[in-house]
């Protein structure tokens, strides 16, 4: 089974679906499949981007505003490749034109939105989305032989914009890290963490405020992440005015083996977003035993009927209350929610399991297999 996944970048910057998309590669890679890999240069001489291998990885230049993602290569590499099935990782750019032009000669295709199609995604910046959506978006998404969510919320968003084909809902996968050995704390002050992009949808403007609320002495918070569209120095300000540039740190991007470390070293994880299709920084907080305050902005309810987190509805108020309870419990309670959360990412969310459930949709696609069980058709 040959296999092209399309994606706007193969930069790390890029977040959970660049992420996803490389993990699920290279699992699929291992259960036997042909991956090829078709991304954006981020540069005008582009390198060969690290840490995909095995999959083949194939760049196109783009020519003209590199956020629309305009290339001729695009359709040049899948002529080359002549893939069984593209899979089309997010919308709005280019590469969605060209996969349905590409798809017409009898390739079917997959479509996973990673949460673009989110109802506060969708209306984000809406002006420049509606006529990429009225003149190919949706026709790119109606006319996909299948459609991908991660949670039964995205599946239900997808279908509310009208949209037709069967949806599989599978999760994204998580890899699960090796934890130090809990040892004797160096410092007194307790770390609250948030780690993701930089940007409006994440709820950072709700968390400094509701910060600034309850106050909790003993405790710092940690913002990391790179910034999009220059919205760190509105949360850096927003801090200075609320008066605690002494008790929160910008810490900027982190990756690799460092931002494993910022997370074993986190008491509590906050994500404040307004909107997730999965959240895979959640999942991350959680693999690393780290308790979790989110949103119901995010697919997470299971912080709750799991006891490891707070799950919580969108807004200053909420957080204020989920922020006051959090930083009141023990460092042992705390653990112990976090250990709770790490044994449901390892039950759930494993990068094998994952591959597998995705390659049985492929296969049914394609006429191999039966329909699997988590495909839910209109």
């Amino acid at each position: 089974m040959r296999i092209v996944q399309l994606i706007g970048s193969l930069s790390n910057e890029s977040g959970g679906p660049t992420y996803s998309t490389r993990r699920l590669s290279q699992e699929l890679w291992a259960l036997g499949c042909e991956v090829h890999v078709i991304g954006l240069a981020e540069t005008e001489s582009p390198n060969h981007p690290d840490g995909w291998a095995p999959a083949a990885v194939h760049i196109v230049a783009p020519r003209g505003p590199r956020g629309f993602g305009y290339s001729a290569g695009w359709l040049q590499v899948l002529e080359g490749v002549r893939p069984d099935l593209v899979h089309v990782h997010g919308v709005w750019m280019y590469y969605s034109l060209a996969s349905l032009r590409w798809c017409r000669g009898g390739w079917p295709r997959m479509v996973s939105p990673h949460g673009m199609l989110e109802p506060w995604a969708f209306r984000y910046r809406r002006w420049k989305k509606l006529p990429v959506w009225l003149l190919w978006e949706r026709r790119h998404l109606d006319s996909a032989a299948i459609l991908h969510a991660t949670s039964e919320q995205e599946a239900t968003n997808i279908r509310a914009l009208g949209l037709r084909p069967p949806i599989a809902v599978i999760p994204n996968g998580i890899d699960v890290p090796d934890l130090p050995q809990p040892g004797n704390r160096t410092h007194e002050e307790r770390r609250a963490l948030f780690l993701s992009r930089i940007h409006p949808i994440k709820g950072l403007l709700n968390l400094v405020e509701a910060w600034r609320r309850v106050g909790p002495p003993g405790w710092r918070l940690s913002i990391a992440g790179p910034d999009e569209c220059g919205h760190l120095g509105v949360v850096q300000q927003a801090v200075r005015e609320a008066g605690l540039a002494g008790v929160v740190d910008f810490l900027g991007p982190i990756y690799g083996k460092e931002k494993q470390e910022l997370l074993n070293s986190a008491d509590l994880f906050i994500l404040p977003t307004f909107s997730e299709n999965f959240g895979i920084a959640v999942a991350e907080a959680l693999a690393s035993a780290v308790p979790v305050i989110t949103t119901k902005g995010a697919p997470w309810g299971c912080l709750e009927t799991h006891g490891c987190g707070w799950w919580v509805d969108i807004g200053v108020e909420p957080l204020v209350a989920a922020i006051s309870e959090a930083t009141r419990c023990t460092t042992s309670e705390l653990r112990a929610m976090g250990e709770r959360g790490r044994r449901l990412v390892e039950e759930r969310f494993s990068w094998p399991k994952i591959a597998r459930q995705m390659k049985a949709v492929y296969e049914w696609v394609l006429g191999g297999g039966p329909r699997p069980e988590w495909v839910l058709t209109a």
